[in-house]
């Protein structure tokens, strides 16, 4: 294991530790694309779990590298709960009322199924599908959790887990920039 997937890994498990769940970090972390979300506020990494959610891991890397996210805006941010992004609407500051609601709010391509595993709970810094009412209608908005969230657990796909800028997700608000979104090879 090279030291890049190593600090990975150790990243993973503290943040677990941290949130005082007990949940399986393996080797599947080690060769999982990261993804680097950076923002107005600062820059998130999360690893993703493509053995568990490959379909969803998918979909997302593909826009991810269609550069679908890049100029998006945070359009749900809750303290205590999670930072929401992903909708193309939410370029556009005049639709804030909008923003998050509606068809117009995703890609266009559902993911087509939930990919839901209790393997994978909600604890903080989750990265999850958010969908309206159906899991296997999500498509394009990501959540990440700011605690444990039991509630959220065998109701949304969690696909990702973060492993760098804990800290930035408690400064973002709605309408924070996201600048750019990208896998880090």
């Amino acid at each position: 294991m090279n030291s890049r997937h190593a600090c990975r890994v150790l990243v993973a498990l503290l943040l677990l530790v941290a949130a005082g769940d007990r949940v399986r970090i393996d080797a599947q972390v080690d060769n999982a694309p990261l993804i680097v979300v950076e923002t107005s506020q600062g820059s998130i990494a999360f690893v993703t779990f493509p053995d568990e959610a490959p379909l969803t891991v998918a979909h997302i890397l593909d826009l991810v590298k269609r550069g679908f996210y890049d100029g998006q805006r945070v359009h749900r941010a809750i303290p205590g709960f999670v930072v929401q992004f992903g909708d193309p609407q939410s370029r556009d500051r005049d639709s804030q009322a909008l923003w998050g609601r509606g068809a117009p709010a995703s890609s266009g391509k559902p993911i087509g199924v939930a990919e839901i595993t209790r393997r994978r709970p909600n604890l903080q810094g989750a990265v999850g599908i958010a969908h309206m009412g159906e899991p296997a209608k999500g498509d394009s908005q990501i959540y990440i959790t700011l605690a444990r969230r039991t509630d959220l657990d065998g109701q949304y796909a969690v696909f990702g887990q973060v492993v760098d800028g804990a800290d930035v997700l408690d400064r973002l608000r709605v309408g924070d920039d996201i600048r750019r979104v990208y896998v880090r090879e």
